[in-house]
């Protein structure tokens, strides 16, 4: 790899856009130069709203990284996501084209494009196909048949479709950011998934939950692979605005209450607590201290109990019922990991592991180097794990990448240009 390559992701949300900016040495070591982050506007559910408000929030967030690092970045890879996510497994055939001879890669690029023939709506555009297993002859849990012997091969993939409109607004809004080019679109589940998931994780079966600002990714790795993934259309920001209505405070005053109490010492919240035999009453939140000028009593007992409890039982039995329909419930032993800013929410642990039975942890940034404390949330995982895909995808080829393709149609028809001389090279 080159030295000094430099990578930049940004992950474009609902509260707000994160931007990353890294180094690659000459040992692929990743070097975290620059980091910003501010808050989103033009964007709801994940989706370009107004494009005009987008495109200052994006600027203003890459200008930030691009002063820190001082370095001026020209292309990025862009997180897509929003409840127009959708996501199908296919199967694919193909006979190789030298029987009793070598799997080359041609042979996978075929088969590939063999599984990329599904049905889709006008509005639809396939946005990653990710080989899950190969077979060969028979022979079942192949990663890469390259190289292998047989007449037959056969690809299991999983497929991720994402509205078209929604991807030319990101691709839109990007263009006017100084004419910045876009790398690759990549599903903000995914992108969480490199910086938060382990590789034994993924090998026992893991469920990744990403709580967005206004939506919830839900990406379940079964044997080493993307088996289902999918986006609700909830997220914490619906528990602040609970906590809005619930005590009559402005939204302003929510957020930092809701942020208060997901700092506080994560332990079963009780009306009362018993102390050397003696009962001491559920404690008052100090408002004043955290800048609220509003006049209101408030315990931490009504704030968990009463109203954050609900609405993150109400998230998790939503998220219950989607790994009960993709069928691969009993098949994800290593529970949840979750991530993003509604991973910071108070108690979210003890409601996952009540509400699902699985075992959870909150999932933080890992693989990078340098300014590691920037990022030292759940809330960067998907903009942390956009950098590590970036940096794999710059060193594999086409069929070696989790995502072999992306949604944008200049690069399809490049990609479609190119298989079709390799599949007349000898």
């Amino acid at each position: 790899m080159a030295k000094d390559r430099v990578l930049c992701a940004v992950d474009i949300g609902s509260s707000k856009v994160a931007t990353l900016i890294a180094s690659v040495s000459e040992d692929d070591r990743l070097n975290l130069i620059g980091v910003s982050a501010v808050s989103s506007r033009g964007v709801k559910k994940g989706q370009v709203v107004d494009i005009d408000d987008a495109v200052a929030s994006i600027t203003e967030s890459i200008e930030a990284a691009e002063r820190m690092a001082g370095y001026s970045i020209s292309s990025v890879f862009v997180t897509v996501g929003g409840p127009q996510i959708e996501s199908t497994n296919s199967h694919a055939v193909v006979a190789i084209a030298k029987p009793e001879g070598e799997i080359e890669e041609n042979d996978v690029l075929r088969v590939n494009d063999g599984a990329r023939a599904v049905t889709l709506p006008a509005s639809k555009e396939i946005l990653h196909v990710i080989p899950r297993m190969f077979t060969v002859d028979g022979q079942e849990g192949i990663r890469d048949p390259v190289g292998m012997t047989g007449v037959r091969l056969e690809t299991d993939t999983h497929i991720v479709t994402a509205s078209t409109g929604a991807m030319k607004n990101l691709v839109r809004c990007m263009s006017l950011v100084g004419g910045i080019n876009i790398d690759e679109l990549v599903f903000s589940g995914i992108a969480a998934s490199y910086a938060t998931l382990t590789d034994t994780e993924k090998e026992l079966g893991v469920i990744l939950v990403d709580i967005g600002g206004e939506t919830t990714d839900i990406v379940i790795f079964v044997d080493g692979a993307i088996a289902h993934s999918a986006v609700i259309p909830i997220g914490a920001r619906h528990i602040t605005s609970d906590l809005a209505v619930g005590l009559r405070v402005s939204l302003e005053s929510a957020e930092k209450i809701k942020v208060y109490l997901g700092k506080l010492i994560k332990a079963p919240t009780l009306p009362e607590a018993t102390e050397k035999g003696v009962k001491v009453k559920d404690e008052l939140i100090d408002i004043k201290s955290l800048g609220i000028t509003e006049e209101i009593k408030m315990s931490k007992k009504t704030a968990v109990d009463s109203i954050i409890r609900p609405r993150t039982r109400e998230i998790f039995e939503l998220i219950g019922k989607e790994i009960k329909k993709s069928g691969f419930a009993t098949q994800t032993p290593s529970g949840l990991v979750i991530c993003g800013g509604g991973a910071s929410t108070v108690g979210i642990l003890e409601q996952a592991k009540y509400t699902l039975g699985y075992p959870a942890r909150v999932g933080r940034p890992e693989g990078l180097n340098g300014l590691t404390e920037e990022i030292d949330s759940p809330s960067f995982a998907a903009a942390a794990g956009l950098i590590l895909y970036g940096s794999k995808s710059a060193v594999s080829n086409n069929f070696g990448l989790p995502a072999l393709t992306t949604g944008l149609p200049i690069q399809k028809l490049v990609q479609k240009g190119i298989d079709l001389v390799k599949s007349f090279l000898p």
